[in-house]
């Protein structure tokens, strides 16, 4: 099995929003990253629970700590993930994400359209 892959532990230069993502009571919560390049990423928590998102643009998700199990939309069945693995969504889509234990951390990065779908381990 192959070791997990390490995301950035820091983000230098940005702009941090604040005001956070607070969605289902609480359960998962963000706070958004801008930037200089107009990019932007969230920093979140996912406390046990499962969930329903829908996406505008694209998104990679990448599991910095704890772990959960996903379905995409079109999926039959949910997948696991666990630190150091990432998933993408594409635009204009839906997944449901959840943990069964802990608090399951990530980073979420708005993609450029064109991004093709990839998964890691």
């Amino acid at each position: 099995m192959p070791s997990p892959q390490r995301f950035a532990e820091r983000f230098t230069g940005v702009s941090a929003v604040t005001k956070a993502n607070v969605y289902f009571d609480g359960k998962v919560v963000s706070h958004t990253l801008l930037f200089p390049d107009g990019s932007k990423k969230t920093l979140g928590l996912i406390y046990p629970g499962s969930f329903r998102f829908e996406t505008g643009a694209p998104e990679r998700m990448e599991i910095t700590s704890g772990s959960c199990k996903v379905k995409l939309a079109g999926e039959r069945e949910f997948r696991p993930y666990a630190d150091g693995e990432s998933f993408d969504v594409p635009g204009k889509s839906a997944f449901e994400i959840a943990v069964q234990q802990g608090i399951a951390e990530y980073i979420c990065t708005f993609l450029p359209a064109e991004t093709q779908t990839r998964r890691t381990p």
